[in-house]
């Protein structure tokens, strides 16, 4: 990192939501309770897909990583927020600090990607029926993944390169509960310009990009669902977009408001409640949306539930 004349940075505090004790135990338990439903809720789903033959298609192939990328970045934050609260200790170090930052950054942009790519799946699976099975084989999935994972770590890494050689004041106290691009480039001496157009070049081409990609592909889709005659086929049409759409109007009117704005509008006190929800909240929420306004989801978790009670009783039996 080059430094100049100031004295290297070897640690940062998270200021997090507040000094009071009292209120930090509230927080604690309120966070913790998040965390631990974003935790079930996840690997459940991930468990789900893995187990049920039904599942083992490109969409629920896409939803398995969706919840992955949401449990990982989730759990690139919140752990070390939890520790915050209870321990009183705020510090973070430097190295602590970079990971923390390259990880959320990088699932984050690889969430935008992924969320694209099952857009895209809808489009083929509902406008192009009988070109699907073709255009969206398991190997065009797998690529659309990891291309997701890709270049999400590479504008990630770059974010946080560029982040880091920026000399920083005598403060390290960062005014947010995890280190993220707009509250540190807020902590430095010199001139964050060059980084300022940098976060909205790559934030603004992933995320807008994206968002118009998913955003044509939904009027292509509404446009083709329209013409159905059954109304059976219409609905379950509707049922399993209207849960997509949920998640994407969820977690891209938090991003754009959060990274595509010029410094002088930021008021990290206001942004942290926003962060909140991006990176606490979605991530327990997505699986809700996708499980519970998705028949064969519900479907394929109460046939499970059914073969454990079975398997349950016949152990109970076998034991009397």
């Amino acid at each position: 990192m080059a430094t100049g004349n100031h004295t290297p940075v070897t640690e940062f505090i998270l200021f997090g939501f507040t000094d009071r004790q009292e209120i930090q135990v509230v927080l604690f338990l309120f966070f913790l309770a998040l965390y631990v439903a974003t935790l079930v809720g996840n690997i459940g789903l991930i468990v789900l897909i893995w187990i049920s033959p039904c599942l083992h298609t490109p969409m629920y192939f896409f939803l398995n990583n969706l919840a992955f990328l949401d449990l990982s970045y989730s759990s690139a934050i919140t752990p070390k927020m939890l520790i915050n609260f209870l321990t009183g200790r705020k510090t973070i170090s430097l190295a602590g600090c970079m990971a923390q930052m390259y990880l959320f950054a990088s699932f984050a942009d690889a969430e935008c990607l992924l969320l694209a790519a099952m857009a895209y799946d809808r489009y083929m699976a509902i406008c192009n029926p009988l070109l699907y099975p073709v255009l969206m084989s398991r190997k065009v999935c797998v690529w659309l993944v990891a291309g997701s994972y890709l270049i999400g770590s590479i504008t990630s890494l770059i974010h946080t390169y560029f982040t880091f050689r920026l000399p920083f004041c005598s403060s390290r106290v960062i005014n947010h509960f995890f280190c993220d691009i707009p509250p540190l480039l807020a902590l430095s001496c010199s001139n964050t310009h060059f980084n300022e157009i940098l976060l909205f070049a790559l934030c603004g081409f992933i995320q807008t990009s994206t968002f118009l990609s998913i955003l044509i592909s939904y009027t292509c889709i509404l446009s083709t669902i329209l013409r159905i005659r059954s109304t059976e086929n219409r609905q379950k049409a509707f049922s399993t977009c209207t849960s997509h759409l949920t998640a994407v109007a969820l977690y891209y009117g938090t991003l754009l408001f959060t990274y595509l704005r010029p410094s002088s509008s930021y008021v990290l006190d206001k942004d942290k409640i926003i962060s909140v929800f991006y990176t606490v909240v979605f991530p327990m929420v997505n699986p809700l949306i996708y499980s519970l306004r998705n028949g064969e989801v519900k479907g394929s978790l109460s046939r499970t539930w059914q073969r454990k009670v079975v398997v349950l009783r016949g152990i109970a039996q076998h034991a009397q």
